[in-house]
């Protein structure tokens, strides 16, 4: 492998790396989902790998259609800023929702009393929670996919900044072999990464799973995907 290319491999891979560490939104939500009891750790890895690949895949067609086309830098910051606005109020929409319905929840599962007068007299007041009223109520499944796919959509909107250059670099050279060199090595430690950080958050969350039956364990995690998204559109900037 020459120099040069085990140079921009290697400095790839450290880019990649940081990048994923820095921005919480490659793990947070996931991670709130998981402690929210929404899905099992199974389920979490999966969705974080899938979110990933759109992540990166994404990034890398618009990449190649940006170099088929010649744009430049400039013009290609322009399109990932697009990207960006928009899924960062996409994952703020998301997570404002989610914890309006949690928090809403959270008070129906609430117990309160009745008071309830018999014919012969008497008067007196029980205590009960609407949930428990109904033992067919739950979470249903169609909104477990719907989550699924909201946070899809976002990750496949959200862009890979440092990708940007690091792709131009090898495509001015004129080097279809590096161009793919760096998309993969990008690609490869960002699902690493991503996977990792989730996977052993949720290992050490695991006594946190008591917000699945936490009354605001929903509201919590709703707050904490909109605080994600609050951080995507007026903190990167400054990572």
């Amino acid at each position: 492998m020459p120099g040069d290319f085990f140079l921009l491999v290697t400095t790839t891979a450290g880019v990649a790396l940081v990048h994923t560490l820095l921005g919480p939104d490659h793990y947070l939500p996931f991670i709130a989902m998981f402690r929210a009891g929404l899905w099992s750790r199974a389920k979490t890895l999966r969705i974080t790998l899938l979110c990933g690949i759109g992540h990166v895949g994404a990034s890398l067609v618009l990449g190649a259609v940006g170099i088929a086309l010649g744009l430049s830098m400039e013009q290609w910051g322009a399109l990932d800023s697009v990207r960006g606005v928009a899924a960062a109020w996409i994952l703020i929409a998301f997570g404002f929702v989610y914890a309006a319905w949690g928090l809403r929840r959270a008070f129906r599962k609430q117990p309160h009393s009745h008071w309830h007068a018999h014919v012969d007299g008497p008067v007196h007041a029980h205590d009960h929670r609407h949930e428990g009223d109904h033992v067919h109520v739950h979470e249903p499944s169609s909104a477990h996919s719907m989550t699924a796919w909201t946070l899809f959509v976002v990750f496949a909107l959200g862009p890979c900044e440092p990708l940007v250059p690091l792709l131009l670099f090898p495509a001015a050279a004129g080097t279809p072999l590096r161009i793919a060199g760096v998309a993969a090595v990008f690609s490869a430690v960002t699902l690493a990464a991503m996977l990792t950080i989730v996977g052993v958050a949720t290992v050490r969350a695991e006594r946190g799973r008591a917000l699945s039956t936490w009354r605001f364990g929903h509201a919590l995690a709703g707050a904490l995907v909109c605080a994600c998204g609050l951080s995507m559109r007026f903190l990167e900037p400054l990572w």
